[in-house]
């Protein structure tokens, strides 16, 4: 009876995060771009990242020791990284946090870490099922990583989340955030994590659409 239900459990928790996901990225770009409340919007946007864990633990899941200790560990990492880039600009280059992605730890916001950890699950995940060669897998989860981050870096200014000294974000950013995207993806195949690639497409297609939309908005 019990392995009877469970996929239809994991079907209807999807369904809700799936749903829950698109209903909030909908919302504030109806609520910025027809009412022009991007500001309110914009400043809740920590709310909506740890929304987005929340669901990733609920759905994912994220429940065995190994998920758990990955997270963490990509978490860290990618605070450290982003600390040493903030204030020594040995890293990404020249640039400094703004206000809008919530309290710092050394000048990163904690979002900034939860936000590293959360992409390399879901973009491992949909890498792990379009793809069946190892290699290949590693390779597609960072190419999904980079693409939000080249959309992401033309809306940041604006939305103060990060501005880099001099304006646009340099050659080197990218180098820096490919080879630490590189090094979680390759984490995340050799421990073999497996997840819901449902719920882990959908968040991945909700941002892009998001920041998209945005850096449209913004650019043209």
């Amino acid at each position: 009876m019990n392995t009877m239900n469970t996929p239809l459990k994991t079907f209807s928790k999807a369904t809700i995060a799936i749903f829950t996901v698109w209903l909030f990225h909908i919302s504030a770009l109806i609520g910025s771009l027809l009412f022009d409340q991007t500001s309110w919007f914009i400043t809740k946007t920590p709310l909506n990242l740890l929304l987005c864990l929340f669901l990733l633990v609920w759905v994912f899941p994220i429940r065995r020791q190994k998920e758990i200790l990955l997270f963490g560990t990509l978490f860290l990492a990618g605070m450290l990284a982003e600390i040493t880039g903030v204030q020594t600009g040995i890293l990404f280059g020249d640039y400094a946090y703004g206000e809008n992605l919530g309290p710092k730890f050394y000048g990163v916001p904690y979002t900034i870490g939860i936000n590293w950890a959360v992409l390399s699950f879901i973009t491992g995940c949909i890498a792990n099922t379009w793809i069946s060669f190892p290699v290949l897998r590693v390779i597609g989860g960072v190419a999904l990583m980079l693409l939000l981050d080249v959309l992401l870096e033309g809306i940041a200014p604006p939305f103060d989340f990060w501005e880099f000294s001099g304006g646009d974000a340099p050659l080197f950013n990218y180098i820096c955030w490919g080879l630490l995207a590189l090094l979680m993806q390759i984490a995340y195949n050799y421990l073999k994590i497996k997840g819901n690639y449902r719920f882990s497409l959908h968040l991945f297609l909700a941002q892009a659409c998001f920041f998209l939309v945005f850096y449209l908005w913004l650019h043209f």
